[in-house]
């Protein structure tokens, strides 16, 4: 039995995900093919710009998937990439039967309510899939529901989110050490952050007592409550390649210009106001699960490329790549004058 039952979060998420926008089926079918186009015009637009190799497509399929179908394929993943952390640490000291029968639907009730919100948030992801195969993941109804919000021009909108999606997939099967690192230091950092069976219970409890200083404005996500700052800083550094990713992808689906996406600026403008708008309960549950975080690693990232593009050009960019090594650290992401500095010196 898994520490998490995988199977109950997904009953959990299923029951939790919000319907989607009403299409009849032809538009619905429609959408799916031109996600799919879209997924391919990408590929040549970001691997100019970019100025990086563009894989094969086969090396990882486009999947144009539902609320539902991300959510498990998620689950799935994220599965692949904790259970083995779990294990790891449960090895030397197991609970007891029923202790690991409560744990696994706790846990499958904590993970199933997230899957839940977040499904409905996601328009596409790069799935690393650790063990199995990545994949490029379209979330049809998510991004109809944002470009009827956004009345944004459905075919430059579609291609704009692939100009995304299709630059992690660059980044992440492209770049060949990428994908393998990102999973072990993950798995690396979980396994830091996981507490010792007997400490968990002090955890626990020091979550408690923090939780209502970090509901007001300006409080970190969940993960900030029960960190020690030892933790926090490794936090900050896989964060910071994280925010590589994303700010570089950002900048590359911005970049691609309007004669592949006439109205880009448009979207963009809305596409923004749209990221930092979000209030009530809606906004509550962005903080508490971090996703407010996620939201900066954008800016920082973005402008982390920005600055060093204008210093070095894109080819001095992509020195990045290079190895792990020539990865920015949380202090360079702040600071892009300090990695030019030490990868081109």
């Amino acid at each position: 039995m898994s520490f998490v039952d995988w199977a109950a979060a997904g009953k959990v998420a299923h029951r939790l995900i919000a319907d989607g926008p009403a299409v009849s089926l032809g538009q619905a079918h429609a959408a799916v093919e031109d996600l799919r186009d879209a997924a391919h015009r990408a590929r040549g637009p970001v691997a100019e710009t970019a100025r990086m190799h563009s894989p094969s497509s086969a090396d990882s399929p486009v999947l144009i998937v539902d609320r539902t179908v991300w959510t498990d394929i998620n689950l799935a993943s994220t599965s692949a990439l904790l259970d083995p952390v779990i294990e790891q640490v449960f090895a030397k000291k197991q609970p007891g039967p029923v202790s690991r029968a409560v744990s696994a639907k706790v846990g499958a009730a904590e993970v199933g309510a997230v899957f839940g919100f977040v499904a409905s948030k996601v328009l596409g992801q790069f799935d690393i899939a650790p063990g199995g195969t990545p994949s490029l993941l379209l979330v049809a109804p998510n991004i109809v529901a944002t470009e009827r919000e956004l009345q944004a021009d459905p075919a430059d909108f579609r291609l704009w989110v692939c100009l995304h999606e299709e630059t992690h997939r660059v980044q992440l099967i492209g770049v060949p050490w990428l994908r393998e690192h990102m999973i072990d230091r993950t798995r690396a950092l979980m396994l830091d952050l996981v507490p010792d069976p007997d400490q968990l219970g002090d955890r626990l409890q020091q979550a408690v007592r923090a939780l209502p200083g970090m509901l007001r404005e300006g409080g970190g996500g969940l993960a900030d409550l029960v960190t020690t700052p030892e933790q926090r800083e490794k936090m900050a550094d896989l964060t910071a390649v994280m925010s590589l990713m994303e700010g570089h992808a950002d900048v590359v689906m911005d970049d691609v210009g309007p004669q592949v996406v006439p109205s880009v600026a448009e979207i963009r403008r809305k596409f923004t106001a749209r990221r930092g708008g979000s209030g009530g309960v809606d906004r509550l549950l962005r903080r508490l699960l971090g996703l407010d975080a996620k939201m900066r690693q954008y800016r920082d990232g973005a402008v982390f490329v920005r600055a060093v593009t204008d210093k070095v050009g894109v080819d001095g960019f992509n020195e990045v790549w290079t190895s792990p090594e020539t990865l920015p650290t949380a202090r360079e992401i702040e600071n892009p004058a300090d990695w030019v500095a030490r990868v081109h010196s």
